[in-house]
């Protein structure tokens, strides 16, 4: 009886021992690669190319989270502006904001000027170009910036660059949005049926191009794009280093045979200082490692050319992250 005993108690003995172990194993922590950390990016609305290249992004670092453990989550927001002021609050990570406005922060200068510097804000790389895109009724008889005083225009959802860029431009026009009968703020994927349901006469909407936010109102009442040019432009892009000069293709859209000749920023991919190191590193390794396949998310990264990303359009310094990865690849 004595040996059974012996021999019951070593087994359950040895049964305990070997369940505290796997307890133990399942306590401890995981590998840095299996924990699962978020990363969220800021965009803009759905139907513009911000929400696109965030998604892109997302995309190219999911494939292979597995490996990495982060997990990339796109978000649309109220646009640039937005995007900054979340990513100073610590609810946002990374954002797409215009060049100007990514200026405007870090400098403390413009819509910015009341809160001061965010000097925390830091360059990841930039992206398309983003000319400021004028869209008219096709009977509003508007040829020019002039035709549009006292007609129904929407100047873009506050907190966005498109607003603030509009602002900008009639500031130095001497105007103010008393010019238009009807300033609207409506959200990018609201002013093309707006425009095409009579209820405004035109919008401005800086995107990159081709976008599906123009393709739509051109395609569906044959909306004009109109060229804004003339010495109040000129002097906008003599004085500030992230503006340039810009002209969308002829024929680029339906129902418009014509060039149109703008100005406008580039999209850029910011962060905050206090985003670590290695996560930003990642994210700009998941991009540039698969680039020629980034290319091909969105026909508007479609020139896009690395040397010109870690250069073109930084409006802060850039992310430690980010300058590991292009030292690394020879592109500093």
């Amino acid at each position: 009886m004595r040996k059974l005993f012996t021999t019951t108690f070593s087994k359950r003995l040895a049964l305990t021992a070997s369940a505290a172990a796997m307890f133990a194993a399942l306590a401890a922590p995981l590998p840095a690669a299996a924990q699962q950390k978020f990363v969220s990016i800021g965009t803009g609305g759905v139907t513009g190319v911000y929400y696109a290249a965030g998604g892109a992004i997302c995309r190219l670092v999911n494939k292979d989270r597995k490996d990495h453990g982060v997990r990339c989550s796109v978000e649309s927001t109220g646009g640039s502006v937005f995007n900054i002021n979340t990513i100073k609050a610590g609810e946002l990570d990374l954002g797409v904001v215009q060049s100007d406005v990514g200026y405007n922060a870090y400098k403390g200068e413009g819509q910015f000027k009341d809160v001061g510097a965010y000097d925390k804000l830091r360059s990841v790389f930039s992206l398309h170009p983003e000319p400021f895109t004028y869209v008219v009724r096709k009977d509003a008889n508007i040829k020019s910036f002039d035709d549009l005083k006292g007609k129904r225009f929407n100047v873009g959802n506050p907190g966005s660059g498109t607003r603030a860029s509009m602002e900008q431009f009639l500031q130095a026009k001497g105007l103010d949005l008393s010019y238009f009968s009807l300033a609207s703020e409506l959200r990018p994927d609201e002013h093309g049926p707006a425009l095409c349901d009579g209820k405004i006469d035109g919008f401005m909407y800086g995107v990159g191009h081709p976008s599906a936010n123009i393709q739509d109102p051109t395609t569906t009442c044959g909306a004009q794009l109109m060229s804004l040019t003339g010495p109040v432009v000129d002097k906008l892009v003599a004085d500030n280093p992230y503006y340039a000069k810009a002209s969308i293709p002829a024929g680029l859209y339906p129902n418009n045979p014509q060039e149109t000749n703008t100005y406008g920023v580039l999209a850029t991919f910011v962060s905050s200082s206090d985003v670590p190191e290695e996560t930003v590193y990642l994210i700009v390794k998941a991009v540039f490692d698969n680039f020629e396949d980034f290319k091909k998310l969105h026909p508007a990264f479609g020139h896009l050319e690395p040397k010109d990303m870690v250069k073109n359009g930084l409006s802060a310094p850039l992310h430690p992250g980010a300058e590991k990865y292009f030292k690394e690849k020879g592109l500093l």
